[in-house]
C-alpha cells in the first residue's frame, strides 16, 4: 500500500549507507521498491556492494506471490529478499543477517492502532532493530474533538431514542438501560457526511504521540483539558490521525475532516475515516467556555475515552440482568433501525394486519430480529413462536428473557431452535404447521454483506415448504431489486485501475484487486454507505430490476430494465439494494436505498464512466439510458450484473 502524501522528490531516508531496510508491507511491496530506490538499490551487478539489502514481511501467501509478480516487472526481484511471514516471526541470523537501520512500515487502521501497530514495533525495536533506527513513518499524532449531533446520538443510545416512541413496545425497558448497546470502541465514518448535522464544541486537541523510532508501551493514559468553543450536548469524540513522514516534519499525511484546514488531508479514500467514540446516554452538558477533562487510554490495539467526572466509568455490561449481567451488542446502524419511528411504525402495522386476519399457532422468525420476536409474542398471546437466531443463537433468547416480563409476555410461549432448517421434520414443530413466518430480515454479523445477501430467508423458506401450512403468511412476501444509476466520482477513482505509483508499474494488480477500471464488467459489486462515499448524485429514476417471490420456493431469476438518464454528469456506477414488500397489497414496503442511511447499498461500478444526457436533450458523446440486465443463482446466493450503454 502507497504511502499517501509522499512525493517522488523526497527521500526521506537520509541516513548514509544502511545496513537493512525492513519493510513490513502489508500490500504490493511499494514501500519496498521505495526503500530499495531510494538505497540505491537495482537488479545490476553494478548497484549493490556496500549499499545495503531491503527484506519485506508479508504474511498471506497471495499477496507474497503478487508482490514478488510486481518485483519482476519492475526488475526489483534480486534486490528485495520477501519473507512469507509475519514480521514478528523473523529473526535475526535466520532470516536476516543483521539488525536493520531503517523500518519502512504502513500497519495503519482509521484508530492508528488497530491493526497492531504498537505490538509489531515493540518486537521490531526488540529483536529486529538498531538503536535510534531511521523509521517511515517518522512519527503519528492522535488529534480529537468534542461535537453535538443527534445523528450520532440515534446510532447508540436506544433506550432515549425509544423513549420517545409510543408504540409500547420496549426493546430497552426501564432499569435495563444497557441491555442493547454498541461494542465500547472507536467506529470508523467519513464524518464529512454528517458535516451539517455536527456542532463543533471544541477546537482540536492532541491526545497521543507515537514515535515509531522508539519502542512504545502496551499502555498509555493521558488527560486533555478541553475548553468549550460553545454551548450543547457532548454526543461523541471524533478522532483522527496524521503521520510526520520525515524527521524534519516536512512531508505529513492525515486523516482529518475536511473541515481541520491545513491538515494535510488527503482526498476521499474508503480506507482510512475517522473515528467516533460515542459519549453515553443523552451525552454531556457544555456551557462555552467551560473546560472538560477527556482521559485517554490506549492498549495494544485500541484507544478509549472518557469524560471527567460527568462521565462514570461503564463497561457497558454494569447493570442486573436476570440471568446474570448481559449486553447484547449490536452495530451502530441496527441501533438506529430499532429506535426509528417510522420504521417500526410500518413493521409493526404490518404485523398487526397479519395478526388481524387470523391468530397463528405457530410462527416462526427466520433470521435474528429480536424486535420481531417480541413484537409477535407481545401481540399474539395464543401463538407458539420458535427463533431460529441463526447469528445471535443464545444471545437472542437470554435476551428475550430479559425484556419478558417488561413487555407482557410469558417465555414459555418461546422456543429457541438450533437444527438446521434443511433438517427439520413435523416432529421438530411439535407435530403443527407454520401459519407465520416472518424475517425483516436481517442476520447478526452480516452488516457488512451485500443487500441480497439477506435472501437467505427465501432459502429458510423453502427448507421449510413441507412444514409450511396451506394459507400460512410470510412476510416479506417479496423482494423488489431497484437500481439507480449514479455519479460516484470519489468512489470510482478510489477503485480505478493502477499503473504507475512513484514510478513503479503496478498494472498487474488490477485483476487480482478487483479495480473496476481494468475488468470488462467493471469489477466486482461491493458494499457501501452510498451516502457516504464522498462526491455522490443521482442521474436517474429509481427501476425495479428483478423481483424475488418469496411465496415460491427459491428458484433462478433474471431481470432486465432500461434505466433512463434523468439529470447530466458523469455516471460512474450502478447502485443497487432490496425494497421488501411485507404485504401482498404492498401497503407497507421497507427500502434500503441510499436515502435510508443504515443501510448499505451493493455498487457496480462501469468499466469507464459514462456521459450522461437525457431524452431531449442528449449531445453528442452522451448516452441516454444504461440496459441493466441481472440474474440470482440460489445455488451459491451471487446476483451477476450486466450493463450496457445506450
Amino acid at each position: 500500500m502507497t504511502l499517501p502524501g509522499t512525493r517522488p522528490s523526497a527521500k526521506p531516508l537520509t541516513r548514509p549507507s544502511p545496513g537493512l531496510a525492513a519493510c513490513s508491507t502489508l500490500g504490493t511491496g511499494l514501500l519496498s521498491m521505495m526503500a530499495a530506490r531510494t538505497m540505491g538499490l537495482m537488479d545490476s551487478p553494478t548497484c549493490h556492494g556496500n549499499n545495503g539489502s531491503v527484506t519485506a514481511c508479508e504474511s498471506y501467501l497471495p499477496m507474497v506471490k503478487l508482490m514478488r509478480k510486481i518485483l519482476r516487472a519492475n526488475d526489483m526481484a534480486k534486490s528485495i529478499t520477501v519473507l512469507n511471514k509475519r514480521s514478528d516471526e523473523v529473526r535475526v541470523g535466520v532470516d536476516i543477517d543483521s539488525r536493520a537501520d531503517v523500518l519502512v512500515s504502513e500497519i495503519l487502521d482509521s484508530e492508528l492502532l488497530g491493526e497492531g501497530l504498537v505490538p509489531t514495533l515493540q518486537h521490531a525495536h526488540d529483536m529486529l532493530l538498531v538503536e535510534n533506527p531511521v523509521t517511515v513513518p517518522y512519527k503519528a499524532i492522535v488529534y480529537g474533538q468534542l461535537v453535538e449531533s443527534t445523528y450520532l446520538w440515534k446510532l447508540h443510545d436506544l433506550y432515549n431514542n425509544e423513549a420517545e416512541i409510543s408504540d409500547g413496545i420496549h426493546l430497552v425497558p426501564a432499569g435495563l438501560e444497557r441491555i442493547i448497546g454498541v461494542k465500547l470502541q472507536q467506529h470508523p465514518m467519513h464524518c464529512d457526511a454528517i458535516k451539517r448535522e455536527i456542532k463543533l464544541l471544541s477546537e482540536p486537541f492532541r491526545i497521543f504521540e507515537f514515535n515509531f523510532g522508539k519502542r512504545p508501551e502496551s499502555h498509555g493514559e493521558t488527560a486533555v483539558h478541553v475548553k468549550a468553543t460553545g454551548s450543547g450536548q457532548v454526543n461523541a469524540v471524533i478522532s483522527w490521525w496524521m503521520l510526520q513522514l520525515d524527521e524534519e516534519g516536512s512531508i505529513h499525511y492525515s486523516t482529518a475532516p475536511k473541515w481541520i484546514t491545513s491538515s494535510g488531508a488527503g482526498n476521499w479514500c474508503d480506507h482510512w475515516k475517522q473515528c467516533v467514540w460515542f459519549i453515553p446516554g443523552k451525552g454531556v452538558p457544555l456551557a462555552k467556555d467551560e473546560e472538560i477533562s477527556l482521559r485517554a487510554v490506549h492498549g495494544d490495539t485500541s484507544i478509549s475515552y472518557q469524560l471527567e467526572p460527568h462521565q462514570p466509568i461503564s463497561t457497558g455490561q454494569d447493570h442486573n440482568v436476570k440471568g446474570g449481567d448481559f449486553c447484547l451488542p449490536l452495530s451502530p446502524e441496527r441501533i438506529a433501525i430499532y429506535g426509528d419511528a417510522e420504521w417500526r411504525h410500518s413493521v409493526l402495522n404490518a404485523i398487526k394486519t397479519v395478526l388481524q386476519r387470523r391468530a397463528p399457532s405457530l410462527c416462526i422468525i427466520a433470521d435474528d430480529s429480536v424486535f420481531l420476536a417480541l413484537l409477535v409474542a407481545r401481540l399474539s398471546i395464543a401463538s407458539h413462536i420458535m427463533a431460529l437466531f441463526p447469528g445471535l443463537q443464545d444471545k437472542g433468547i437470554h435476551y428475550l428473557k430479559a425484556v419478558a416480563d417488561a413487555n407482557g409476555f410469558s417465555m414459555d410461549r418461546v422456543e429457541f431452535v438450533r437444527k438446521k432448517t434443511a433438517n427439520w421434520t413435523v416432529h421438530d414443530t411439535h407435530k403443527k404447521t407454520v401459519d407465520l413466518l416472518i424475517a425483516e430480515p436481517f442476520y447478526y454479523g452480516s452488516d457488512g454483506m451485500l443487500p441480497w445477501q439477506n435472501l437467505r430467508f427465501w432459502n429458510e423458506r423453502t427448507a421449510l415448504d413441507s412444514l409450511l401450512s396451506k394459507d400460512a403468511s410470510i412476510m416479506p412476501c417479496k423482494g423488489l431489486l431497484k437500481v439507480c444509476a449514479m455519479s460516484l466520482p470519489d468512489l470510482w477513482n478510489s477503485r480505478r485501475s493502477l499503473e504507475k505509483i512513484e514510478g513503479f508499474d503496478h498494472s498487474m494488480v488490477n485483476a487480482t484487486l478487483g479495480a473496476c477500471g481494468d475488468a470488462a464488467d467493471g469489477g466486482p459489486c461491493l458494499p457501501f454507505f452510498v451516502w457516504q462515499c464522498g462526491e455522490v448524485k443521482e442521474l436517474s429514476q429509481i427501476v425495479t430490476v428483478m423481483e424475488f417471490d418469496f411465496s415460491r420456493a427459491i428458484s433462478p431469476c433474471q431481470g432486465k430494465a432500461k434505466v433512463k438518464f434523468s439529470e447530466k454528469g458523469i455516471c460512474h456506477g450502478l447502485v443497487l439494494w432490496i425494497d421488501w414488500v411485507m404485504d401482498a397489497e404492498y401497503s407497507t414496503v421497507v427500502s434500503t436505498g441510499p436515502d435510508q442511511r443504515y443501510w448499505k447499498q451493493g455498487v457496480k461500478l462501469l468499466p469507464t464512466p459514462v456521459a450522461a444526457g437525457f431524452h431531449g436533450s442528449t449531445d453528442a458523446g452522451e448516452a441516454s439510458c444504461l440496459i441493466v440486465e441481472t440474474s440470482f443463482d440460489p445455488s451459491n446466493g451471487e446476483l451477476v450484473i450486466k450493463h450496457i450503454p445506450s
